[in-house]
């Protein structure tokens, strides 16, 4: 059991986010518990969706929103919902960064193009981590840590009856689809992973860096990047892309012994298109400490088989009483305790539900709900415009 004097009263440090104003109804927006925020119910442009983030880490690190409606600035654009789920590491200033920007770029793309595609998703990536390198070498010298800050990039993207999944780290995407003339359910993963315990990975690594043996390195029975990070894609992570960054000021242990020529890291999403059947039942969109406690399979049982209003809170609570179990201590003792303390026992976790309506997701006019809501603490910063 779990010594006592670790358990310390909750200081709640959540204050809602939506549409880009955390004095709305908090019903409306989302409601907090200790360090739980959650959304139980709402509905997107192709159905409901349900939505919950756990804090771990002493500031939130992830990050989440759902926009539906207009996918572009174009009164005559697609319409549809828009899924991202951001993942940091090293801070939060990154997953925050991608937060406020991503989805503006998608939509300005989406614009240019006329339509949504996967090379309107390429672009608005690589416009963000373009805007954020920026940000990092105009902080350089006052603020030299956020070069090791990064995160990871998960969005869905369902317009006219197509879903577009894009990641770049270990978020995943798991759809789940109905089995014909069955009851059940069935756990499809619908996005490709970017983390060095993957062996494909590491051979992906290696194939890129052949003159460099030590570009991914196992240590304490991990596999890492250099033996700094587990994950071989992300938003930021500057260190690593851009050898300017990876010298002093930056402190000493993320600082690698060797120059190198190219970026070790990647920012490129990988992106699959799914043509929407009306066998596609919901989606579940969840950063990796969901899926350190459960399977994909598990996670689509319990939406199955449960009601929509909270699923996503559910999921969370099923993978804390994981994290509980493991350590041999009550889920009751384990939500006693605070952040920072918490990130010994599980990450934050972010969990978004999109059930899926047949009626609805060919639709590409103006009809339907806009929303616009964001899992996250507001915490303004002019560092990141």
């Amino acid at each position: 059991m779990v010594s006592s004097g670790i358990l310390k009263i909750v200081n709640p440090c959540w204050r809602p986010l939506a549409n880009g104003n955390s004095s709305q109804n908090p019903g409306e927006s989302g409601r907090v518990d200790g360090l739980l925020w959650y959304k139980d119910s709402g509905s997107h442009f192709n159905g409901e969706f349900s939505m919950a983030v756990v804090q771990a880490n002493n500031l939130l690190e992830d990050q989440s929103q759902i926009e539906s409606g207009p996918l572009s600035w174009l009164d005559s654009g697609p319409h549809g919902t828009f899924v991202g789920v951001y993942d940091g590491h090293g801070g939060p200033e990154t997953s925050r960064f991608i937060n406020k920007h991503l989805f503006n770029h998608l939509k300005k793309f989406t614009s240019e193009q006329q339509g949504m595609s996967a090379d309107v998703i390429y672009k608005a990536f690589s416009a963000t981590e373009e805007g954020f390198l920026s940000l990092v070498a105009k902080q350089w010298l006052d603020k030299p840590q956020i070069a090791a800050v990064g995160s990871c990039c998960l969005i869905g993207v369902i317009c006219s009856g197509v879903l577009y999944i894009a990641n770049a780290g270990d978020s995943r995407a798991v759809l789940g689809q109905s089995w014909k003339g069955s009851k059940e359910v069935k756990a499809v993963q619908l996005s490709a992973e970017h983390n060095a315990s993957i062996e494909s990975v590491r051979e992906e690594l290696h194939s890129l860096h052949p003159g460099d043996p030590q570009i991914v390195v196992l240590r304490h029975n991990v596999w890492r990047v250099k033996g700094i990070i587990q994950v071989s894609r992300s938003i930021g992570d500057a260190y690593l892309k851009k050898a300017e960054f990876n010298r002093a000021p930056l402190v000493s242990k993320f600082r690698l012994a060797e120059p190198f020529l190219k970026p070790i890291l990647s920012y490129e999403p990988s992106v699959s298109v799914h043509q929407l059947c009306p066998h596609d039942q919901f989606l579940i969109f969840a950063s990796d400490g969901l899926w350190e406690h459960m399977s994909n399979q598990e996670a689509v049982d319990i939406v199955h088989n449960y009601p929509r209003n909270g699923i996503a809170r559910r999921l969370i609570k099923v993978a804390l009483q994981e994290a509980a179990k493991k350590r041999e201590m009550r889920y009751s003792d384990l939500k006693k305790i605070d952040r920072g303390v918490r990130r010994h026992f599980h990450d934050d976790i972010t969990v978004i539900v999109l059930f899926l309506n047949s009626q609805l997701n060919n639709k590409s006019s103006c009809l339907g709900p806009t929303l616009s809501i964001r899992g996250g603490i507001r915490i303004p910063d002019d560092s990141l415009s």
